[in-house]
C-alpha cells in the first residue's frame, strides 16, 4: 500500500507543487494550508508522514509538532524550514520531528528524506518487547511503557535506544549514530545525539544523575550495558 502524506504549508505554490510531485511518484496526498486545520487533520486522520512548514501564521510548525506528539499521533514528521539556525533544527527534533529539510531544497532531496524514513519506518524489527531499565519497549510498535503506563517517545528516540540495544555492551559513536539514525550527510550535530540520550536516561535509568545503562565513553560516544536491567 502507497503512504498516506500530508502536506501542511501556507504557500499555495509550495503546497501544490508538493502535491504535484509526491502523488507522481504514487503517494496519497492530502493538503492543509495552516496550522490549525494541518493540526486537526493529522488528528482526525491516520498518515504515514507529515510534511510540516515551520513558518505558519497563527500555528507554528513546531507548536503542531509538539501538540501531535503530546496527542500520540505516531505519524513520522519531517519538518519544512526557511532557517538555517541550529537551534531551530535541535528545537524541532527535540519535541518530536524525525527529520528536518531547510528551503530552498531540491525536488529529490526530499524524496530521498521522505524514503528514507520510509523505509525506516517499514524496517522489520525483531524485538518485540525489550526491557531496558525501567523500561518495557516495543520496536515493531513504537510504544513503551513502565510501571505508571505508556511513556511517550519519539520515533529518534526509540531509533537510538534500538540501535544501542542491538550493539548491547559494543561503543557507539555519536557519528554512527547521526548516520544510523538521521540517515543522510546533513544531519544536525553530536550535541542533538547528547540532548537525546540525556531524554533516553530520564526515561529508562533509576538514576538519570548516575546513569548505569546508558554510559558515556568520553571522546567517543555511548555503551547500553550488557548489565543493565
Amino acid at each position: 500500500m502507497n503512504a498516506k502524506i500530508l502536506v501542511v504549508d501556507d504557500e499555495p505554490n509550495m503546497r501544490l507543487g508538493l502535491k504535484d510531485n509526491l502523488e507522481l511518484e504514487g503517494y496519497h496526498v492530502d493538503l492543509a494550508d495552516n496550522g490549525i486545520a494541518g493540526l486537526e487533520s493529522a488528528m482526525a486522520k491516520t498518515y504515514d508522514l507529515i510534511l510540516l512548514d515551520v513558518m505558519m501564521p497563527g500555528m507554528s510548525g513546531l507548536e503542531v509538532c509538539k501538540r501531535l506528539r503530546a496527542g500520540s499521533v505516531k505519524s513520522f514528521i519531517l519538518l519544512l524550514t526557511a532557517k538555517s539556525e541550529e537551534i531551530d533544527k535541535v528545537v524541532g527534533l527535540e519535541i518530536g520531528a524525525d527529520d528536518y529539510v531547510t528551503k530552498p531544497f531540491s525536488v529529490r532531496e526530499l524524496l530521498a528524506r521522505i524514503k528514507a524514513i520510509l523505509r525506516r519506518g517499514a524496517a522489520t524489527q525483531t524485538s518485540s518487547g525489550s526491557v531496558i531499565g525501567k523500561l518495557t519497549v516495543n520496536f515493531e510498535t513504537y510504544t513503551a511503557s513502565n510501571r505508571e503506563g505508556p511513556v511517550h517517545m519519539s520515533h529518534k528516540e526509540f531509533a537510538i535506544l534500538n540501535y544501542l540495544s542491538e550493539r548491547q555492551g559494543e561503543v557507539v559513536s555519536r557519528d554512527n549514530l547521526l548516520k544510523a539514525v538521521w540517515g543522510y550527510n546533513d544531519t544536525p550535530t553530536t550535541r542533538t545525539v547528547d540532548n537525546f540520550i540525556v531524554k533516553l536516561r530520564n526515561k529508562v535509568e533509576e538514576d538519570p544523575n548516575d546513569p548505569k545503562l546508558i554510559i558515556t565513553v568520553h571522546g567517543i560516544g555511548y555503551t547500553l550495558a550488557k548489565t543493565g536491567k
